[in-house]
């Protein structure tokens, strides 16, 4: 899920921490029920830690599209309308416009089908070209 061993350790490290706060709740750690539990908080710790991951990365990205690219008039008004789109429109326009990466790329990064990589891709630029045309940008 994370596809990098520190960011997993990291997940697996954080969730020790919150059984050892709750231990008190664990009657035997070598019951089925335990185990679940366990199970249940290093999932959990490992999708945080991939939101927060994500979450950093599209920041990155928006920073670096405001670093780097030529600034034109109507740069922010643009830059704002990427900013509103759902985090998953957002990470799609910023991988395949900014990035170059193809969707089939992509479809691998985000651990989608090609189909539904198609898709967001499309829907990501339809959401952003509304946007885009509220702001009047376009």
């Amino acid at each position: 899920m994370l596809h990098n061993e520190q960011d997993a350790e990291d997940a697996v490290h954080q969730a020790f921490v919150k059984i050892a706060e709750n231990i008190k709740k664990i009657d035997n750690p070598v019951c089925p029920k335990t185990h679940g539990y366990v199970v249940t908080i290093v999932e959990n710790m490992a999708i945080d830690q991939y939101r927060k991951l994500q979450k950093h990365q599209t920041v990155e990205l928006i920073d670096e599209i405001q670093g780097t690219a030529p600034h034109y008039e109507g740069d922010n008004a643009l830059t704002d309308c990427i900013l509103k789109l759902p985090a998953r429109y957002r990470e799609m326009i910023l991988l395949r416009y900014h990035h170059g990466y193809s969707v089939r790329e992509i479809a691998s990064m985000m651990g989608l089908s090609l189909p539904a990589a198609i898709k967001l891709d499309q829907r990501a630029k339809n959401k952003l070209k509304k946007l885009c045309e509220e702001a009047g940008v376009l």
